[in-house]
């Protein structure tokens, strides 16, 4: 019999280039949802520990803060997102897309 694992996309968010495209896919699904959940993925990537360690918030503080249905302070998040080596960026809506 074959063993499947689970796929966690953490096991492959190793570098800032890759986190911050796979953050870029998650904020522009406008989903709150899905990009407390992306923010997880990546603090598992980089360790949870390092993460509080780097941004002075306590572990259960980011549990908290990547739950499906939180609300995130907007501070919290550049304090995470700081930590991860990648930063938010302003773009136009109607931009058109670089392939």
């Amino acid at each position: 019999m074959v063993k499947i694992s689970k796929f966690d996309a953490a096991d492959y968010l190793k570098d800032p280039i890759s986190i911050a495209a796979y953050l870029t896919e998650a904020l522009e699904t406008d989903d709150p949802a899905h990009i407390c959940t992306a923010l997880d993925t990546v603090a598992r990537a980089k360790g949870i520990a390092d993460i509080a360690k780097a941004t002075g918030l306590s572990r259960e503080s980011l549990y908290k803060t990547f739950k499906e249905t939180a609300r995130p302070e907007f501070d919290t998040v550049r304090k995470v997102m700081n930590s991860l080596g990648v930063k938010l960026v302003a773009e136009p809506i109607d931009a058109p897309k670089v392939a």
